[in-house]
């Protein structure tokens, strides 16, 4: 969620697969044998280090190596770990050659491992979670967020009546249908009062700003939801597709030039890094995507914020229910509070009171 500086060691690799994410192997095995085109076992499952939603293994075997991305066991909040949805969008996307992993199989029937999952190829290459990208040379990092702005204006290029993703959403009144969500999202997952939650649920519906546009929305786009070339600074393959929809591309567009805002990026020697700052970036995306400058941005960070902390109260929530993914899940937990408050400031800077 772009919720602060994180090496890239801690998050970058696998584990054994954790006593409370184990699965059925041999169950699993049998099924893609059956299911996913050339798979020849035996099997081996290990964990990803990163992502604290819905839990992603890595499966290999003799001659392929495959991803699996499950729901996670347990009671769910509505609409949350929609893995048919995302399986369907990579898999269409996969068809029109946008970067993403293809899409092999998809298993709706608990029966067989405990929880709905799909398989997907993995994509070998390099992961950044650091946003300054120490790792990289100057030249390197300039071209790494140039290919990272450039294929989030690629994906809100296509036409989602003509890609077969017609029915992936509802595309107007994107940013109310929104806030409507995430407004229930965040009662149901509730733990405590967050005065600013509060304000940001009755002024964000009133304030929408118009929608021009629609595509296909990401949800959560950001460097370390992406994988890039190991030999080139290009984006192979983007990850975690489970926020998206149909909808203003507005929301992406302000969500990546939020990460300008956040820890990490915010304050950085940009041109020192060489790394665009925020409106470099925004020159980026406007000209790739063939769209004017936006006059005020502070509504949308508002927004995005909010639903950033209507994220982590559902982590919360699952920490206090017992079924969060990840040890650094109480960390991230941790930031609903100055979230909210964050979110507030914007609202107050685009006219709330």
């Amino acid at each position: 969620m772009g919720l602060g500086v994180r090496d890239d060691a801690d998050f970058s690799g696998t584990k054994p697969v954790e006593e409370r994410h184990r699965i059925n192997e041999a169950n699993l095995a049998e099924w893609m044998s059956s299911h996913v085109e050339g798979f020849a076992g035996p099997l081996t499952v290990s964990q990803f280090k990163g992502g604290q939603s819905n839990p992603t293994y890595r499966l290999d075997t003799p001659k392929t190596s495959y991803v699996m991305r499950r729901k996670p066991f347990g009671k769910l909040l509505p609409s949350a770990h929609a893995v048919d949805r995302e399986f369907k969008v990579i898999a269409a996307l996969h068809a029109q050659g946008f970067p993403v992993a293809r899409a092999y199989a998809l298993c709706m029937d608990d029966a067989v491992i405990g929880a709905a999952f799909y398989i997907m190829s993995m994509e070998e290459g390099r992961v950044f979670w650091n946003p300054t990208l120490p790792t990289l040379e100057p030249k390197e990092r300039h071209a790494v967020f140039t290919s990272k702005i450039e294929t989030l204006a690629k994906l809100h290029s296509y036409d989602p009546e003509k890609i077969g993703l017609g029915d992936f959403g509802k595309p107007g009144n994107y940013f109310a249908r929104q806030v409507d969500r995430w407004t229930k999202q965040y009662r149901a997952s509730e733990t405590d009062l967050i005065p600013e939650m509060n304000k940001l649920i009755e002024w964000l519906p009133k304030t929408v700003p118009h929608q021009a546009r629609v595509s296909v929305v990401h949800g959560d786009y950001r460097l370390d939801n992406m994988i890039f070339y190991a030999d080139k600074p290009q984006v192979k393959a983007v990850l975690d597709w489970e926020l998206s929809t149909l909808g203003d591309p507005m929301a992406d567009f302000a969500y990546l030039l939020m990460q300008w805002t956040m820890p990490g990026l915010d304050g950085a020697d940009f041109r020192g890094l060489n790394i665009p700052n925020m409106k470099e970036a925004e020159e980026i995306y406007c000209k790739a995507a063939g769209v004017p400058p936006i006059a005020d941005l502070n509504w949308y960070f508002s927004y995005n914020l909010f639903r950033l902390a209507g994220i982590v109260q559902g982590i919360a929530k699952r920490i206090v229910d017992g079924t969060a993914a990840n040890a650094k899940a109480q960390e991230s937990a941790s930031r609903r509070i100055p979230l909210a408050q964050a979110a507030w400031a914007y609202a107050q800077k685009a006219g709330a009171s």
